[in-house]
């Protein structure tokens, strides 16, 4: 992570969540002690002794952590590990629990729990008007639908193990461009549809869009929904999701960096108009992509 990075995480966690003892000189602490609905956590693992696995457990499913590039202060060989944990946008209100797992290269062992509140999103609702078979689908269109929704599904069930990216996270948009509409309950030509999951940034056609960071093309294609859209991986569970291109510049299988042009904004698949929409998803939850840029970006 880029020296200007570690400054913003180490100011995001000061003051803000308390530090969990989890002994032998080990630490755990969150960015925030609570989350709405579709937001992001960071969690941070900090250890005097250099440090072995670590290991997190969220939403029943394994959290993993990367190592930082900080190091502990003066002589020690301190380390810290971070990792993103993310709030589904419909995960019900409540506590939950945190788990990290981690060993010193000494062999101790320690354990710790963090508790987390999440609260109701209250997201607004909105009426949109969009072409019939994006409300009515008729059986043919709904199989496709489906069927591409399973494979989403797959995809963003794949962890690759180690971080593909180095550095901050950026918008995906050059300009004065600003996103929104995440989370909105959704009304479609008079149907309840479901919750957005992305954000939206209204572009003229022809708007170049960049990756977020850099990554592996993961699909690239035209989607029912979506339309012309690609996928990035950005390892660790973490993936950017871009929708309704007008023309799509990138293949499945590319190595892409921070700002590489993706495509095109468009207006392809269930659209109002021609738009970007960037979505994240870390660990199979679906969360602001806005999040992931305030947390572990320049800005």
């Amino acid at each position: 992570m880029a020296a200007t990075a570690v400054i913003a995480c180490l100011f995001l966690f000061a003051g803000i969540a308390q530090a969990e003892d989890c002994g032998n000189g080990v630490t755990l602490r969150l960015s925030a002690p609570e989350a709405g609905q579709g937001t992001l956590l960071l969690a941070e693992v900090r250890s005097a002794k250099a440090l072995g696995e670590v290991a997190g457990k969220w939403n029943e499913r394994d959290v993993p952590f990367w190592k930082d590039s900080e190091k502990g202060k003066g002589n020690t060989r301190g380390e810290v590990r971070r990792a993103l944990l993310g709030v589904d946008l419909e995960k019900p209100a409540g506590k939950y629990e945190f788990k990290v797992t981690a060993e010193t290269q000494s062999g101790e062992k320690v354990n710790c729990t963090a508790n987390v509140e999440v609260n109701e999103g209250h997201f607004a609702t909105e009426n949109l008007t969009v072409k019939k078979q994006f409300a009515e689908p008729d059986p043919e269109q709904l199989a496709r639908a489906e069927a591409e929704s399973k494979r989403l599904r797959e995809i963003y069930d794949r962890v690759t193990p180690e971080p593909l990216w180095t550095g901050q996270f950026r918008l995906p948009l050059d300009g004065d461009f600003k996103g929104s509409n995440f989370g909105r309950r959704r009304v479609l030509n008079g149907k309840p549809g479901s919750p957005h999951g992305g954000v939206d940034f209204p572009a003229p056609t022809g708007t170049p869009v960049h990756a977020a960071q850099s990554g592996r093309v993961v699909l690239a294609e035209e989607l029912f929904y979506a339309g012309n859209a690609v996928i990035l991986d950005h390892g660790l569970g973490i993936y950017t999701l871009y929708c309704h291109f007008s023309e799509i510049d990138a293949k499945v299988g590319d190595a892409v960096q921070a700002g590489t042009v993706l495509g095109k904004v468009g207006a392809t698949g269930r659209v109002t108009g021609p738009h970007l929409h960037w979505g994240l998803t870390v660990e199979r939850a679906r969360v602001n992509a806005l999040d992931i840029v305030k947390l572990l970006g320049g800005k």
